[in-house]
């Protein structure tokens, strides 16, 4: 429109011009400043306009592109009203060609040129003319100043609309990066969760080996300084056999500490059937009676939260057969909304608890690894016992679900 849109309208109005020459009573010296004109137009159309289009409102070439197309274009239409057409052309280019403060006097200057052909021509004649060409100025200008008015707010959703695209970028950028943070902040926590995890198995199997291995082996050296000495052969006997039964029992319980090292059990089983025959197993080798109960509905939990549940019922029923002399023990595991627990209570003959920090080394290792395995799952574990009043154990964790 801007680069070829004054060609076209020119050439437009020569026609008409030469079609009415006669109605406006235009001379041999009109149509010779015409021609002249007309040449000076396509001139200045054809050198100074792509250079001011190039440069749009910031250059001293767009206001005088503007001003001398603008005295042709008010020159012809002074000669021929229909060269109005050509005239036009301010309407379209004014807020492109000239600085902002510029443009309503450069659309009231085409509107003056627009007035001037639609009352006539220029001059007016007479005071009915003057009236009716200040009447069509007046409308002119309301037309240019609703379209301003209506390109403004037109300019100003844009802006908002940009802004608003803008700032969605820049939001969903940070949120990429905060993704991208958290990914990493999960890798991390994953590798420091297993090296947690390791730690947590050196302490336990540490445990295990001073409870069971290591006391075991002590008893054994005892029973074996006794046959030394032994006065009899049947005493002697006797205390082999003791011997013996010290080393399977010991051999029994490193087997069972390597296989804690991986939860077996729940390769093929859920959490609920893995403690069933954990508790099971548990009952048959120590003569115990216990029971097992879920409550609430079960469902798949993520690997983690249902291994250190296992480990966590492991090492509770490994303390009630080593420490409390209890005749019944019940563990329950309970789903609820967003947590899980796993109770294990026995009538043995329980403890103080706050005289457990006295005896961390022994029977004190198994709860604090209890406590880091809930811990690191974002739980907790509680304690409740007296001397002869039983022992109960409850561990919470967070309800993660498998999937």
């Amino acid at each position: 429109m801007h680069r070829y849109g004054p060609f076209v309208l020119l050439l437009f109005s020569i026609p008409m011009a030469l079609a009415t020459s006669t109605v406006v009573d235009m001379s041999r010296t009109d149509w010779t400043a015409v021609w002249c004109l007309v040449a000076a137009a396509l001139v200045l159309e054809l050198l100074c306009g792509p250079r001011a289009l190039r440069h749009p409102g910031a250059s001293a070439t767009g206001a005088v592109y503007f001003t001398v197309r603008w005295a042709l274009a008010f020159v012809l239409t002074w000669l021929n009203p229909f060269f109005v057409f050509y005239a036009v052309m301010g309407y379209f280019s004014a807020e492109r060609l000239l600085p902002r403060r510029f443009v309503r006097t450069g659309l009231f200057a085409t509107a003056v040129v627009m007035a001037g052909s639609e009352s006539g021509g220029m001059p007016p004649e007479g005071s009915l003319t003057w009236g009716i060409f200040g009447a069509l100025l007046a409308v002119n200008m309301a037309i240019v100043s609703t379209m301003m008015h209506l390109n403004t707010k037109e300019e100003e959703r844009n802006r908002r609309q940009h802004d608003t695209i803008q700032e969605l970028e820049r939001t969903n950028t940070a949120l990429q990066q905060a993704v991208d943070e958290n990914a990493q902040l999960h890798a991390q926590l994953l590798v420091q969760a297993r090296e947690a995890g390791v730690a947590d198995e050196r302490r336990r199997l540490a445990a295990e080996i001073h409870d069971t291995i290591a006391q075991g082996l002590a008893g054994i050296i005892a029973q074996l300084q006794v046959v030394a000495s032994a006065p009899t052969l049947e005493v002697a006997r006797e205390h082999l056999d003791r011997a013996c039964d010290l080393a399977r029992h010991s051999l029994g319980e490193a087997r069972r500490s390597v296989h804690n090292l991986s939860p077996a059990a729940l390769a093929d089983a859920t959490l609920a059937e893995a403690l069933k025959k954990t508790v099971a197993e548990w009952a048959g080798r120590t003569g115990v009676r216990a029971d097992f109960t879920v409550t609430g509905t079960a469902e798949p939990l993520h690997d983690e939260i249902e291994a250190s549940l296992l480990r966590i019922a492991e090492e509770a029923l490994s303390n009630a057969a080593r420490h409390a002399g209890a005749t019944r023990i019940g563990v329950t595991l309970s789903f609820m909304a967003g947590e899980v627990t796993l109770d294990v209570r026995d009538d043995g003959r329980g403890f103080d608890p706050i005289a457990l920090p006295a005896r961390t080394g022994t029977s004190g290792f198994g709860l604090d690894g209890m406590r880091a395995r809930a811990e690191r799952l974002a739980g907790d574990v509680t304690v409740e016992s007296e001397p002869g009043g039983g022992t109960a154990i409850s561990a919470r964790v967070p309800l993660v679900r498998h999937d």
